[in-house]
Parts: structure tokens; C-alpha cells; sequence
């Protein structure tokens, strides 16, 4: 009988555990259903009409600007491309899903799907593209996301609020990336680590552009970066390397390694107080042809027998600033500037976007004006590319402006 009472008595403990352990589950399963997981919807339907006053360099019939091209002369020395054009086009309208999900590892976990009619490509204009696709995960003091975002130096605290789908680039860095992002929260300080593949952005290289180039590397991009909160001012600094092979076959079929290593570096500050926004950054980068601006590299040597090449990395830097007042009706200035600062090795050829560009500004007034869910917004945008012969190491001494000047307006409605 006393066996049998034991028995019993486990099986009764095992029991009540069970009913408390279940009885917990339950109740922090009603407690995370309570924060209604899921998925809400939310984007903008937006139209833009585009004036530029010559030809310049786009993506997307002209939405995404960079600069203006050098002139180009007719057999009769007529400048052929100094003319005006003028587009109008919805395809920057877009749609976001916010996820909400129950807990995981102690984690408050979320997620984000984000497409636009944008394309990939000019042959895909209206095309529905990706833009965001992560998960994310946040403890107390940390948290990791896993997947699509943007670029650890296009810094989403700190842009330029213009109007212009290129958000500032050539001068700002402008890439989204899937990668794996882990940030460790110290009080005011946050100290971000990356590490990143490339998609929609990449490299220029004997191929065209495109992500084999990192992807034959086998390496990711790796980008480490402090931000600092204090009050009403954010500041940050950070540094990138990644680590590319333009080929792994020579045009004699034979086999080559070689690889390019390049580094990049970022500093920015943003201070707000009020209606009043002003915003400050810095680059000095090599290869940035992934991040929309300047430069490249190139090749310093080729063997004749083999044709195995050699690379340098093109330097190049950019500055901007972006100020805003006002929130119903809003002012606000961007202006920008940017180099080529050649290569520490003489070039024979080279893979680089405005190779040929000594430097770049722009100015742009914007004003815009909200209202409920519509917005209406004006600006404009007078773009400088100053064209010159570079030398052997991509250097210039002499060089001349050619200017744009894009009328920009668009018309938003938000859901």
C-alpha cells in the first residue's frame, strides 16, 4: 500500500505541475495575444513631375538623378544634349507591412516587408521591387535584424529630407543590403556591427554591375559604427570594408585570385530642437560604386601572358548638409559636395562611375506643404559636374562645369 500511496502521490505532483506549467503557458500566451500579432499595411500613392534644363545621368526616365553628362558636339560642333526634358511618373508609390510577432529567445520580435513599382531596372520600370524584408529581434539592451535594409552608411537617424528620390545621393550613400545587423545599446552610446552581402546594389566591374563580384570574394562587407544620443543631438562615426574579385578567369582562360580590399569611413551629426532640423555628414571612401557615388577602381597591371590584373581602389569624398523649419508648411536647403581623389597607383584602365569628374555640388531649396494625408511638395535642384582629362592616377588639374537645373514636384497621399 505504501507504494501504491507514493505512486499516487507522484502522479499527483507531476499533475499540479503540469496544470501550473500549463497554466503560465497560457497565460503568457494570452498576454502576447494581446498585443495583436500580425500584420498592418501602411505606404504612400505618390506622383512626381520631372524638369530638367540638359541630358543627365539617371535611373528610372530620369527619377533617380545623379549629375549631368559632359556636353557631346554634333559633326557641325552644335551641343547636342544642352536640351530640356520633362517626365512625369508615379512609380516611387509604395507599400509597407509592419509584423508583429509573439516573443522569441526573450526577444520582442518584428518584422518589415516594403516593395514600390520602382523596377529593377530600367527595362522594369513599374516593375513591383523589394526595397525591405527583415526580422527583428530586441532584448532589453540589444537586438538583431536579419535581412533587407538599408546600408549600415546610409544612416536612417540621419538623411536629407529633400524631395528628390535620390535622397541626396551621389553625395549621400544610398544601398539597401541583406545583412545581419546586431546593435548593443550602452546607455547614450550604440555600437552597431555589420555584416552584408550585396542585391540591387553592387559593384562596377569587367562585367558590368552586378554582386558577383563580392560573392566570388566570398567574403561579406563588414561595417562597424557608434552612434550617441544625447538629447536633441545624434552623432556617429563609423568604418567599411569589403573585399571584391572582378574576375576569376582571365580572356586567355586562365585562372586567377586576385582580389581588391577597400576601406570607407563616415562621420554625421544631427542636432533638432522644435521645427528646426540641421544635419551634417562626411565621407571618404574607396569603390563606392555600390552606395551610388563616385569613383571605383582600377587596373595598375596586366600580364600579357596570362592576363591576370592587378587593382588599385579609386579614392573619392563627399560632404553634405541638409537644413528643415516648419512642419506644416515646410523650408528647408540641402547641399552637397563631392571628389574623385584619384588612385595611389597609376590606372590603365578602370571600372568607376564619373571617372572623368573632377568634383560635384548641388544645391536645392525645397519647400513642402502638409496637410492631413496629402502632402504637396516642391524644389529645386541645381546639379554641377566639372568634366576634365584625369591623369594616369585619376588626378585633374584643369576642368569645366556643366550644370543642370531640375524643377521638381510631387504630390502625396498617405495611408
Amino acid at each position: 500500500m505504501r507504494l501504491i500511496n507514493n505512486k499516487s502521490g507522484k502522479l499527483s505532483l507531476y499533475f499540479i505541475n503540469f496544470i501550473l506549467v500549463s497554466l503560465l503557458f497560457s497565460t503568457e500566451l494570452i498576454s502576447q495575444e494581446k498585443r495583436n500579432f500580425g500584420i498592418s499595411f501602411e505606404g504612400y500613392v505618390r506622383t512626381d513631375f520631372i524638369y530638367d534644363s540638359r541630358e543627365v545621368l539617371n535611373l528610372r526616365e530620369g527619377h533617380f538623378l545623379f549629375f549631368p553628362l559632359e556636353e557631346k558636339k554634333d559633326s557641325e560642333g552644335r551641343v547636342i544634349n544642352d536640351r530640356p526634358s520633362l517626365n512625369m511618373l508615379a512609380i516611387q508609390t509604395r507599400l509597407a507591412g509592419k509584423i508583429t510577432a509573439p516573443d522569441f529567445l526573450d526577444a520582442k520580435t518584428s518584422g518589415m516587408i516594403e516593395a514600390e513599382f520602382f523596377g529593377h531596372s530600367d527595362g522594369d520600370i513599374n516593375g513591383f521591387r523589394l526595397r525591405h524584408a527583415f526580422v527583428k529581434m530586441e532584448w532589453q539592451k540589444s537586438s538583431l535584424l536579419i535581412g533587407q535594409f538599408w546600408h549600415p552608411m546610409f544612416v536612417a537617424e540621419v538623411f536629407p529630407d529633400v524631395v528628390s528620390f535620390n535622397t541626396g545621393a551621389p553625395f549621400q550613400p544610398f544601398s539597401r543590403n541583406p545583412q545581419f545587423r546586431f546593435t548593443q545599446s550602452l546607455g547614450s552610446l550604440n555600437l552597431i556591427a555589420v555584416a552584408y552581402s550585396q542585391r540591387d546594389f553592387s559593384n562596377i566591374g569587367p562585367s558590368g554591375t552586378s554582386s558577383i563580384y563580392l560573392r566570388n570574394a566570398a567574403l561579406p562587407g563588414i561595417h562597424l559604427q557608434t552612434l550617441i544620443r544625447l538629447n536633441n543631438l545624434i552623432l556617429g562615426f563609423g568604418g567599411d570594408v569589403k573585399t571584391i574579385k572582378p574576375k576569376t578567369v582571365t580572356e586567355k582562360n586562365i585562372f586567377t585570385d586576385e582580389t581588391i580590399t577597400s576601406f570607407s569611413g563616415i562621420a554625421y551629426a544631427k542636432y533638432t530642437s522644435s521645427n528646426f532640423s540641421a544635419k551634417l555628414e562626411g565621407v571618404i571612401g574607396q569603390n563606392t560604386t555600390d552606395l551610388m557615388m563616385l569613383g571605383g577602381f582600377g587596373v595598375y597591371d596586366k600580364s600579357a601572358a596570362t592576363g591576370i590584373e592587378k587593382y588599385s581602389a579609386l579614392n573619392s569624398f563627399s560632404i553634405w548638409s541638409d537644413f528643415s523649419f516648419g512642419k506644416e508648411i515646410q523650408f528647408g536647403l540641402f547641399a552637397g559636395y563631392s571628389g574623385n581623389l584619384g588612385s595611389d597607383k597609376t590606372v590603365i584602365s578602370n571600372f568607376a562611375r564619373g571617372f572623368n569628374i573632377d568634383y560635384l555640388y548641388r544645391v536645392s531649396p525645397r519647400i513642402i506643404y502638409n496637410n492631413g494625408k496629402i502632402r504637396i511638395a516642391g524644389e529645386l535642384e541645381y546639379t554641377s559636374a566639372a568634366y576634365g582629362t584625369p591623369d594616369s592616377k585619376g588626378k585633374f588639374v584643369d576642368s569645366d562645369e556643366v550644370g543642370n537645373l531640375r524643377l521638381l514636384g510631387a504630390v502625396y497621399l498617405f495611408f
